[in-house]
């Protein structure tokens, strides 16, 4: 095998709470992340050169250790020794810096693609040991699904499925600092708590308006003020018939769930028209099966 061609998905919250602030200064969390169908293409080429080339179809991304994505193949070849170099090629579609994970889930991937190209025999436990040094998100974005995450989101613990539904996406056109939000939020005291024992429970009963009823992120209360327009489309959302709609990680990006997916369509117009979003997406829920 000397190419391998990988879907890099990306992934919501649909719960995202924060617990306290660990002396290394990561954040402890618990949240409940789900795979939604939209996705990067990655593709990784073994190569006879020995160094890591980066190209994306977006200019202005760095292509060097700059990228999470570099930084996985680099771990990989260094702690192998691997001889022979990789071509890595992002085709991205997940917005960037969004709140989708997209950078994770690229490194997740390479991790992956890596561990198949070059034979290296790692389970998905060793995978997600080292991709945990490369981000928080990373784990997760191996194992995929409907997961609690717990810790600084390294502890992964399967969930049941997400029921189907259809996911609307919209990011805004501005740029949120996921550490500018964090520090915002531990200057103040965190007033309501999302109720993250609720998704479970509407999980566990395939419920999806209960799941959507108790959605909730406690970095809206820092992001949304900062940045109106998130309220603007979850409200548009909300309108048009979404059961819940809430933005995803630390924003920008607004999700909302539908049961119509017409709903969703005219949703996604109705953002469009008023220029709230210019990247507005409907897909659905990615579910993995579990052996």
């Amino acid at each position: 095998m000397n190419q391998i061609d990988l879907r890099a998905m990306a992934k919501i919250n649909l719960g995202l709470d924060v617990l306290g602030r660990q002396a290394d200064g990561y954040h402890t969390v618990r949240m409940v992340m789900q795979t939604v169908y939209l996705y990067d293409e990655v593709r990784i080429t073994r190569k006879k050169e020995p160094d890591i080339e980066l190209v994306t179809n977006l200019p202005y991304l760095p292509s060097g250790e700059g990228n999470i994505a570099y930084k996985a193949a680099k771990l990989l070849r260094d702690e192998f020794n691997i001889e022979d170099g990789v071509r890595i090629t992002l085709k991205k579609h997940i917005p960037v810096a969004a709140g989708l994970a997209g950078g994770s889930s690229n490194a997740a991937a390479v991790l992956f693609g890596m561990n198949r190209l070059f034979g290296l025999g790692l389970t998905m436990q060793e995978l997600m040991d080292r991709g945990v040094t490369l981000g928080a998100d990373v784990p997760y974005c191996i194992m995929r699904g409907t997961v609690l995450a717990e810790g600084i989101g390294e502890r992964l613990s399967v969930l049941p499925p997400m029921p189907r539904c259809t996911v609307l996406i919209a990011k805004p056109p501005i740029s949120v600092s996921t550490k500018t939000v964090y520090e915002a939020l531990d200057s103040k005291e965190i007033e309501k708590h999302p109720d993250i024992d609720g998704i479970i429970r509407g999980l566990e009963q395939e419920d999806i308006r209960a799941i959507a009823g108790a959605m909730g992120n406690v970095l809206e209360d820092v992001t949304i003020p900062i940045h109106p327009v998130i309220a603007d489309i979850k409200n548009e959302m909300t309108a048009a018939g979404a059961l819940g709609a809430m933005m995803s990680g630390s924003g920008p990006t607004v999700f909302g769930l539908f049961e119509n997916r017409a709903d969703a369509r005219n949703a996604q117009r109705k953002i469009r028209e008023k220029a709230l979003a210019k990247q507005v997406y409907v897909t659905n829920i990615h579910s993995v099966r579990r052996k």
